[in-house]
């Protein structure tokens, strides 16, 4: 389990260059629309649950994620750039 604010997340998010999403999606064989839900996003038609607990609080709240994969995926590609 991962423990990291929601605007820490949403950071990460934003800092990842174009096309990331999809990147992510194909190197982990899920669907990009899991990978956005990953990130804050909603939409469970096209895409899955992540396994998010979003507790509200000081810098966007707490987001405890069961599974850090896609999380520390986002950060490789932080960390070519």
């Amino acid at each position: 389990m991962e423990l990291i604010s929601f605007n820490e997340l949403r950071r990460i998010k934003n800092s990842l260059p174009p096309g990331s999403t999809e990147r992510i999606a194909r190197e982990l064989n899920i669907d990009a629309e899991t990978v956005r839900n990953y990130f804050g996003g909603t939409n469970y038609k096209d895409g899955h649950s992540v396994g998010l607990h979003i507790e509200k609080g000081p810098d966007g709240g707490l987001v405890k994620i069961d599974d850090p994969t896609i999380l520390n995926c986002a950060k490789r590609i932080l960390g070519e750039m």
